[in-house]
């Protein structure tokens, strides 16, 4: 795996990994930092202990999980290496190479029901499995006692609240702001642009122009700011009108109270099924995208992409152009039946009718359909409806935008996916609708 070349010392800081001091480049999301030294491993399932590494990139998943400066449970992907930081795999013993209790995944090949297990054994021996069990359960620990100052919660007022700064949510608020109204735009991650930061063509450079474009409109833009739920039954001050939308930033919650709401929350990126499909070094093909175009990473040496659809295309002819070994897997005429390995991914064995060959491999990419981010929608009363076709249950909006809610709007891939060039085209009309809304 990578990295094909040492890194320079100036550009590495030390890091203590379970107990040993390791270097890792500065300022890269930890995941992406480990796989480019060439160590994915993030910790250990909870229940069978298997091997587990990030998968999306993008902190949907939950795969890479560890406890960083004595705060457990943080999205690997999201916390940025810095030097003396401590990291600890979770929910390994005694260590995550070497696992006792992955005996587990052996001795109960076919699944565990944990719920029945030794219920007619004798009281005793029932009582000491429910207390192995008590401490198996749950993931990480306790946080380290520590001091902490909450601040206090700060209350926002705007014309529109923008939940996601793809290149929908970015082209949308543009659009809004440019016609007058106050525009606050908010996105969970360091960096805005969304799906564009997988881009392999020109997603950088499409970032750029977006948000040059909405910083020129008077868009205001809060990154790593988490939009936690909507609050129908609340509000920020006694003349203000009920429903806010809680928002977890840096500096403490914010509630905000918008006229109008729009969701650009996207899509989350899926696995496909096949034996073994949660072996280390299986991403999603948009993680991939996120580590070559994001992190100037490439994590394997020889990579299967498996989809047939335009991104694995695009990934597959970026990967082969940078000297890499890539193969096409359209998972149509052919399909991955099995993955193989033991802490990581070895090989995938690839049906074509009846016949089956076997791919080594390092990697594989799954470039399956993502499924619409509709959660925010939902809470604030938006119908959805199951189209297997452009993800399965997504936003139901009519031609501008619109939701089942008044004043409700969303736009991209929430409501289907559509692709990056397609959800910047839906958020300039869903944009110009808001403007028109709130001029009439």
């Amino acid at each position: 795996m990578a990295p094909r070349v040492p890194l320079p010392i100036n550009d590495t800081v030390e890091v203590e990994l379970d107990g040993e001091i390791v270097r890792l480049r500065r300022d890269l999301p930890l995941a992406s930092a480990m796989i480019e030294a060439g160590d994915p491993l993030m910790g250990r399932s909870v229940k069978y202990h298997r091997p587990r590494a990030a998968f999306c990139l993008q902190g949907s998943c939950g795969a890479c999980l560890v406890r960083v400066d004595g705060q457990p449970n943080q999205r690997a992907c999201r916390t940025a290496v810095h030097a003396g930081m401590k990291v600890e795999r979770q929910n390994v013993y005694p260590s995550a190479a070497l696992d006792i209790f992955a005996a587990t995944d052996f001795f109960f090949p076919r699944g565990m029901d944990h719920h029945t297990l030794f219920v007619n054994a004798p009281k005793p021996v029932h009582a000491v499995m429910q207390k192995i069990a008590r401490q198996l359960a749950g993931l990480g620990r306790l946080p380290d006692p520590r001091e902490t100052n909450i601040p206090e919660a700060r209350s926002r007022r705007v014309d529109l609240l923008v939940v996601g700064g793809g290149p929908a949510g970015l082209a949308a608020a543009t659009v809004a702001a440019t016609s007058g109204l106050g525009v606050l735009l908010v996105d969970e991650q360091e960096r805005l642009g969304g799906s564009l930061v997988a881009d392999p063509a020109d997603g950088l450079a499409r970032i750029d122009t977006l948000v040059a474009a909405a910083t020129e409109a008077g868009v205001e833009m809060l990154t790593s700011t988490v939009a936690l739920a909507y609050y129908a039954e609340e509000r920020i001050a006694a003349d203000a009108p009920l429903g806010l939308v809680a928002l977890s930033t840096g500096q403490g919650l914010v509630l905000v109270s918008a006229g109008r709401h729009l969701y650009a929350t996207g899509s989350y990126d899926q696995n496909a099924l096949f034996v073994g499909n949660d072996l280390p070094g299986i991403y999603s093909a948009r993680a991939v995208g996120r580590l070559l175009v994001r992190d100037g990473i490439v994590p394997g040496r020889r990579i299967v992409v498996l989809g047939g659809g335009p991104y694995a295309h695009a990934l597959t002819d970026a990967l082969l152009r940078g000297g890499v070994e890539a193969a096409l897997v359209d998972g149509v005429d052919e399909v991955i039946v099995s993955a193989e390995g033991h802490q990581r991914l070895k090989a995938v064995r690839v049906m074509a009718g009846k016949k089956v060959r076997r791919i080594e491999c390092d990697v594989l990419a799954v470039a399956a359909l993502p499924a619409p981010a509709t959660e925010l929608v939902r809470e604030h009363g938006g119908r959805v409806a199951w189209v297997a076709t452009v993800g399965g249950f997504h936003a139901v909006t009519d031609a501008q935008g619109r939701t089942s809610t008044p004043d409700v709007w969303a736009c991209g891939d929430v409501a289907g996916f559509v692709g990056t060039e397609a959800a910047r085209e839906s958020g300039m009309r869903v944009g110009a609708a808001i403007a028109g809304a709130a001029r009439s």
